[in-house]
């Protein structure tokens, strides 16, 4: 029902630390602080494609130097599924899966103002990453060094600069099935202005994208193109006014389009409508509160996306579909 992103990196690589909680509403402080109730948040999401209902109960202590948090899903039916309860400081990180009885690992520590160690471990796996972040202020350059446990290659090494990064990493070849080798890895990306825009180069697996962007206050240009696969497109961006904004997307190997028209109705309403030839699909959607932004920050704390699809090759198949999420500070 968004737009669409991109595949998900290696679950090992990169490690970051674990994230302190996030804000929650403050109690005005008291002499018994160390006595007072928690501050305790409920979400709720309800997707209709689904469907299912998610549930999320967390609560701060220590004068938010913890936090604890469960997490469950269920169907139409009441039947609950998925229940995970975790706690979190700002250092160590505890995920706790009830139906398997696994729990995921992750912490994180300073060994100095520029050297962080940081780790995670799946009990149940039986396998974790160990990292280490070396990095400079100035000139910006950051060196991170991570390897599995136990150990089955040589560590990651990801090297960051100020326009760009290149990461070594050894991987096995099974183009061979008589023999696995294993062979060391190079991916990177670099960036560089040029004509007033912005160009990337992306390397990864002895794939090459070239992406250009360039960009003002009413149109944004962005062509692309993959190696060795010659797959060409180009993006177009234009903003008619502060509140309505076009885009065009085309693909020149298979000559799919796709277009999306965005208006903003005051700050907490905006409305969408595009199509996509690929699919072949007509879609409009209305959403109450910030499309990327937190609940917290939408009126009454509840954002809602209602989207009407309709194919082009079956109008009797079309589907009303809605997303609601609401939260609760006590």
């Amino acid at each position: 029902m968004g737009d669409a992103t991109p595949p998900s990196p290696n679950p090992m690589y990169p490690l970051t630390p674990a994230s302190p909680p996030s804000d929650f509403p403050k109690s005005p402080p008291s002499s018994g602080s160390l006595f007072r109730r928690p501050p305790l948040r409920y979400t709720s999401e309800f997707d209709s494609e689904s469907p299912l209902f998610l549930h999320k109960f967390s609560s701060k202590f220590f004068d938010s130097l913890a936090k604890l948090k469960l997490t469950f899903k269920n169907d139409m039916k009441g039947e609950i599924s998925c229940p995970q309860l975790s706690f979190r400081t700002e250092n160590l990180s505890i995920v706790y899966d009830v139906k398997s009885r696994n729990a995921l690992l992750k912490g994180s520590l300073d060994l100095s103002k520029n050297i962080n160690v940081h780790s995670t471990y799946d009990i149940q796996e039986q396998l974790g990453v160990v990292g280490m972040v070396a990095s400079l202020p100035d000139p910006p350059v950051k060196l991170e060094l991570s390897s599995l446990v136990p150990t089955f290659s040589l560590p990651r090494a990801t090297l960051g600069f100020p326009f760009g990064e290149v990461a070594l990493e050894q991987r096995e070849d099974a183009k061979d099935h008589d023999q696995v080798k294993k062979v060391l890895s190079v991916s990177g990306i670099l960036r560089s202005r040029v004509m007033n825009g912005l160009c990337t180069v992306m390397y990864n697996d002895n794939s090459l994208n070239l992406r250009y962007l360039y960009k003002d206050e009413e149109m944004s240009f962005i062509p692309s193109i993959h190696l060795p696969s010659k797959a060409l497109s180009i993006a177009f961006k234009r903003r008619f006014s502060p509140l309505d904004k076009l885009s065009y997307c085309y693909h020149f190997d298979s000559s799919n389009w796709s277009a999306v028209y965005k208006h903003a109705i005051g700050a907490d309403h905006k409305f969408k409508a595009g199509y996509d030839s690929d699919v072949r699909l007509v879609w409009a959607s209305l959403w109450v509160g910030p499309e990327d932004g937190k609940a917290k920050a939408a009126p009454m704390k509840l954002k809602a996306q209602i989207m009407l699809q309709v194919p082009q090759d079956d109008i009797r198949s079309s589907a009303l579909m809605f997303r609601v999420k609401k939260r609760w500070d006590f």
